[in-house]
């Protein structure tokens, strides 16, 4: 289950916020999918998961990281620099990939932090610009420092202007011009559609949402009222969610 990966670059957006690069052979995966990382203390496994930020067809796995004071593993995680040695799963596991979605013609991304992984996974990986005919992203953070991949999702924007379009929601910084309020709040006040032109309602539409708990069962409840439903093999939906804890 578990492989020796070593660290092979890395990434400080902030002092809180970072990407780690790893050598280790992981299973063929799905853009969107997670793998765990982990760590002996006192002979006990501490593992956590982590989404895969490279595309399925790149050789080194990139995952986004949220330092926690005190928290089990991402201290440990912090402290790794190039060179140095950790466990990592030989496979990636989850659901929130493309495989699993109904059909539709425009997909919406909503993230805060770390939780914008997968969906740069999907975008890197290529088909989904095959697949969808509109893609938008909301991107919620607390400080614009904390908007990792920004140079990344405005070069896609430049590239795909009639397709991909993305905004910052920034909730915690006083003198930030554009959104500055949770994206669930943006989504009840149809302000997200505006900004990002694109009408948030069925059937038409998939959302997949990825990030803290406000933003999943929040955003969900929201969705609901918009009249979009929770996406299950056996009943297909609108709504797609990854919980990060």
């Amino acid at each position: 289950m578990w492989q020796q990966g070593t660290i092979v670059g890395r990434i400080d957006w902030t002092d809180h916020l970072f990407s780690l690069k790893i050598q280790a052979s992981v299973a063929p995966f799905e853009a969107g999918q997670f793998i765990k990382l982990s760590q002996l203390v006192d002979d006990k496994r501490i593992a956590r998961a982590y989404s895969l930020i490279n595309a399925p067809d790149e050789s080194t796995l990139e995952v986004l990281v949220t330092y926690v004071q005190g928290g089990q593993l991402s201290p440990y995680l912090h402290q790794l620099q190039l060179g140095d040695m950790l466990d990592v799963s030989v496979q990636a596991s989850g659901f929130l990939v493309l495989s699993e979605l109904p059909a539709a013609s425009s997909l919406l991304f909503l993230a805060t932090g770390s939780g914008i992984g997968p969906f740069l996974s999907m975008m890197r990986a290529g088909d989904i610009q095959q697949q969808f005919r509109r893609i938008a992203l909301a991107y919620g953070v607390r400080k614009t420092a904390d908007l990792a991949y920004a140079d990344e999702l405005e070069s896609w924007m430049q590239a795909l202007p009639e397709q991909f379009s993305w905004c910052p929601c920034v909730t915690r910084e006083p003198d930030y011009s554009g959104l500055t309020q949770r994206i669930p709040q943006l989504i009840e006040q149809g302000e997200l559609e505006k900004q990002l032109n694109m009408p948030i309602e069925p059937p038409d539409l998939h959302v997949l949402l990825c990030g803290n708990p406000g933003l999943i069962t929040e955003g969900t409840e929201i969705l609901k009222h918009r009249g979009l439903e929770k996406h299950r093999r056996r009943k297909p939906g609108h709504i797609s969610v990854e919980k990060y804890w």
